[in-house]
């Protein structure tokens, strides 16, 4: 892995939980590979008043918590070493005039450290802050290159509409240049995620089928076995459209329908991501209900334990109509994926937790082994898995051995746990190391953002104004409501059900 020029990292909010579960521990790993320049230094900020040491005891206290790396004995060693290049500041960041003592603390270290004036500013803050910071900042000249480089990392959301993420583009951009802004989707981090790159561009087996002629759909799916828990209050102002479709789902579409970059960087990927975003096939106000489903899980029993509907979790309101599963059907009209239906869907509290990208191949045109008809209707299928266990398989059809052509179908997999001696990131520490290094390859652009909401845009708007569209109510630990098989029209087929339910031993899921 490359070194990155020398510079301090300042975090803002970093008392909070994103800093002591995520980001010092994904630094921290950087810093154990000795992928961090000799000269660096983390700056955290925040209200809450602690000394550099009070912070270092902290983030310690995370490192040996979240930190990939804990086995090693050397570690401990090491973590000391980097704990002493963690430093904080107490500050009110609403104030404006709060940013001169935050200037003069950053060029002292600057000038103690030797880091040439580059800074990233990392907003693991609250949503709100997004337009305050970069203004006050600006304001006292934080985002000016002349004297080394600026960059801005922001957390999701990018937005709640498309109204206010066009409101929140305009205003990073009064004071940031696009190309310093990294708009940060950790889903893009995932080993398996970028490796849809490799996959599909540079193995002549997969690049010549991945299109209208051999592709029957594309099937996305990204579920979580958990609740929302106490995160009732924030969830039901988001909801699983905003939290997960309008960002990880979609742009995950980007990466596999996307056609080939002229190079390999970051304004060539991603301006073919854009293509995609924008070939989105808009969805009618009035057809939102033919082809998204949205539901509500209800209370259940989930291996025994009695559990919690979404309307009797803390925070939510009784007669709450957010959604905590979304199914869709969609197109991308254009010249590689005309006709070919993409579906998607995402949900809390479903049977287990898995993000995983199915390419559903056409049959044979010509059943030669009818006799068996269920073997007749089976595709191939390519299934990326994201997390966990993340890999590939692909599943095709082989004789059973003895008389007769009887056919089943079998796996060709990978995992990526399979690598001897091979060290597998964490999406945030990719993400960070790559923001270090000026990559903003796997960073989601503004138009990009604005293209999704604009796809996203209907189906809200229907929702709000149609109270007849309904909240489909689904048993906890389950694959959501029935009704979202419907979206699959073709009658033999169905979602891919990535778990199989074992009596005694909860899930396995297979890859």
């Amino acid at each position: 892995m490359k070194i990155p020029k020398n510079h301090i990292l300042v975090i803002f909010g970093a008392s909070g939980d994103l800093t002591y579960r995520k980001l010092v521990p994904a630094v921290f790993d950087l810093y154990d590979q000795n992928v961090l320049p000799e000269k660096f230094a983390i700056l955290g900020l925040g209200r809450t008043a602690l000394s550099d040491e009070a912070f270092r005891e902290k983030m310690k206290e995370g490192i040996e918590k979240f930190a990939l790396n804990k086995k090693d004995a050397s570690v401990t060693e090491k973590v000391n070493q980097f704990l002493d290049k963690l430093y904080y500041h107490a500050f009110n960041t609403k104030a404006e005039e709060e940013y001169a003592g935050l200037k003069d603390k950053l060029f002292t270290l600057d000038s103690q450290l030797g880091t040439d004036k580059n800074f990233i500013f990392y907003l693991a803050t609250p949503p709100s802050m997004y337009t305050v910071i970069p203004c006050h900042l600006a304001k006292h000249g934080l985002s000016s290159e002349e004297d080394g480089f600026r960059r801005l990392i922001v957390e999701k959301p990018f937005g709640y509409d498309l109204e206010t993420a066009n409101k929140l583009n305009e205003s990073l951009l009064k004071d940031f240049d696009e190309e310093q802004l990294y708009r940060i989707d950790h889903y893009l981090g995932k080993e398996t995620v970028q490796n849809l790159l490799v996959t599909r561009f540079s193995n002549a087996i997969y690049e010549p089928l991945w299109n209208r002629n051999y592709v029957s759909h594309v099937e996305i799916t990204s579920s979580e076995s958990i609740g929302v828990g106490n995160r009732g209050g924030y969830y039901e102002g988001s909801g699983a459209l905003r939290d997960m479709v309008q960002n990880h789902l979609l742009l995950l579409a980007g990466l596999v329908g996307m056609e080939p970059p002229a190079l390999i960087n970051s304004n060539s990927i991603r301006n073919e991501i854009v293509k995609v975003l924008q070939s989105l096939r808009p969805i009618k106000e009035e057809d939102v209900e033919k082809y998204v489903i949205r539901g509500q899980y209800v209370g259940s029993t989930v291996k025994g334990q009695a559990v919690n509907g979404y309307r009797e979790e803390n925070g939510v309101n009784p007669e709450s109509r957010t959604e905590t599963y979304v199914a869709m059907k969609f197109f991308i009209d254009n010249m590689r994926w005309g006709g070919v239906p993409f579906y998607i869907r995402t949900g809390k509290m479903l049977p287990t937790r898995v993000t995983e990208v199915v390419i559903h191949f056409k049959p044979t045109p010509h059943h030669l082994f009818a006799s068996n008809s269920a073997i007749a209707q089976q595709q191939n299928q390519l299934v990326i898995r994201i997390q966990p266990d993340e890999g590939l398989l692909l599943k095709f059809g082989m004789k059973v051995p003895g008389a007769g052509f009887n056919v089943q179908n079998v796996n060709m997999d990978f995992h990526y746990s399979e690598l001897a001696d091979t060290y597998l990131p964490s999406a945030y520490e990719r993400l960070l190391h790559d923001c270090m290094l000026g990559d903003s390859t796997l960073y989601s652009r503004g138009d990009a953002v604005k293209a999704a909401w604009e796809f996203v845009k209907p189906i809200q708007e229907a929702w709000k104004n149609n109270d007849q569209i309904k909240v489909h109510g689904y048993p906890a630990g389950t694959w959501g409501p029935d009704v979202a098989d419907d979206l699959i029209e073709e009658p033999h087929l169905t979602w891919r059900y990535p778990c199989k339910n074992l009596a005694n031993d909860g899930n396995y899921c297979e890859l």
